[in-house]
């Protein structure tokens, strides 16, 4: 079976890339198309499979400024061709599922989330004058993303909140397929010499913020929020906000931009807590953490619901050691210092209570092989074919180092 996938772009290899690579271990002669393709910016694994890239690649420094091309889009992506391919699986948070197919050609799209800038988030990405004066574009976009969604023959979620998101912007049911996430016992990387003297210099408990550093993540508020309490917060990541976080940290804030995934992993086994201030639409990063056998704290909405099993302080009861996972700041207090000032507060008095033998299982919840299993028990129920062997599949995965 001749498999084509679609991702929107490759310029870094983050959550959507990680999905795309547990997707090339299914189906390993796969040909990717995409947008935009920087190589050496994601896997070896999924460079050596890219076959075609849109027009946009050829544009000067577009690793830089391909998002500033957005009303290109519908054209590029159309220019796609599908001939004599099997089985189409889009992986897409932007256009990568607006794509035309041939007709009888099954495409499945792997929603990581409907587009958030021309969708709800519009706002908060294109703030202010800019917003005003893309509403006509924003508009076109909406219309030209609801056709393109008709013409998928099936959508997965990646979480039900997402789900949710899928029915309410396309009017489409799905089905929900949690990603794959890479456990804490099962990688294995070496911090180099430098890294090493970082950690023994600065030896100091400290609660995590991981991610990417965009406006929904509302990583502020949790800048925020230790600035008042004093507590040590190590910020990592790279993205637009930096520097606005640069500039109201406190001396007990470390924002330490982007960093390796040995460095990472050291952060999630040391801290002692990821801080988790945003709506998020599944969350990778909390479950890799949980899998350190690190709680999280975090707000009581979105995919969080469904990877962390939260306790919530304000109903009264009490934190249950063989259940909990973190804390929960109420859904309507998103973006409020205070509520998030308190649930930190109120996690130092239970600390010790959390189990790591508790975090690490439900975090093993959400392993590769059991989205392989997923993955296989969705193409049966829809009557597409069969994934190869698990055992293959498992095999790749289990290295990552690919």
């Amino acid at each position: 079976m001749r498999v084509a996938l679609v991702h929107d772009w490759l310029t870094g290899m983050r959550g959507g890339e990680r999905c795309l690579e547990a997707f090339l271990c299914i189906y390993p002669q796969a040909d990717i198309f995409t947008l935009v393709h920087v190589p050496g910016k994601t896997s070896a694994l999924i460079d050596s499979r890219v076959k075609v890239t849109s027009f946009l690649n050829k544009v000067p420094r577009i690793e830089k400024l391909y998002k500033a091309f957005l009303p290109l889009y519908p054209l590029a992506i159309r220019s796609f061709d599908f001939t004599g391919y099997d089985l189409v699986i889009s992986l897409s948070h932007a256009a990568a599922k607006n794509v035309y197919v041939p007709a009888g050609v099954p495409h499945v799209c792997y929603c990581f989330t409907p587009m958030r800038y021309v969708w709800d988030q519009a706002s908060a990405y294109l703030r202010g004058v800019k917003y005003v004066c893309a509403l006509p574009l924003i508009s076109l976009l909406r219309r030209w993303d609801a056709q393109g969604a008709k013409r998928v023959s099936h959508f997965i979620g990646i979480s039900t909140f997402i789900s949710a998101r899928i029915r309410r912007f396309y009017g489409r049911s799905s089905t929900v397929i949690a990603p794959p996430v890479r456990m804490s016992d099962e990688v294995s990387f070496e911090l180099t010499p430098e890294e090493r003297d970082f950690f023994e210099r600065h030896s100091e408990s400290f609660f995590l913020c991981a991610g990417a550093l965009v406006p929904y993540k509302k990583i502020d508020v949790a800048v925020k929020a230790f600035n008042q309490l004093g507590q040590s917060l190590w910020v990592v990541g790279g993205g637009p906000e930096q520097p606005a976080l640069e500039a109201i940290a406190g001396a007990n804030v470390r924002i330490l931009g982007r960093v390796s995934e040995a460095f990472l992993w050291e952060c999630y086994r040391r801290c002692r807590a990821l801080v988790f201030p945003g709506i998020e639409d599944f969350g990778i990063v909390p479950v890799e953490c949980l899998s350190a056998g690190r709680p999280v704290i975090g707000i009581d909405a979105g995919g969080l619901r469904e990877s962390v099993v939260g306790f919530r302080p304000w109903q009264g009861s009490n934190l249950v050691p063989t259940e909990h996972t973190g804390i929960f700041v109420p859904k309507d207090k998103c973006g409020d210092v205070t509520a998030l000032m308190e649930a930190v507060r109120i996690f130092g008095d239970v600390e010790h209570r959390f189990d790591a033998v508790t975090l690490k299982t439900r975090a093993r919840q959400f392993s590769y092989p059991n989205f392989f299993k997923a993955w296989t028990s969705f193409l049966e129920e829809v009557g597409l074919r069969k994934a190869p062997r698990q055992s293959n599949v498992e095999r790749v995965a289990a290295s990552y180092e690919v």
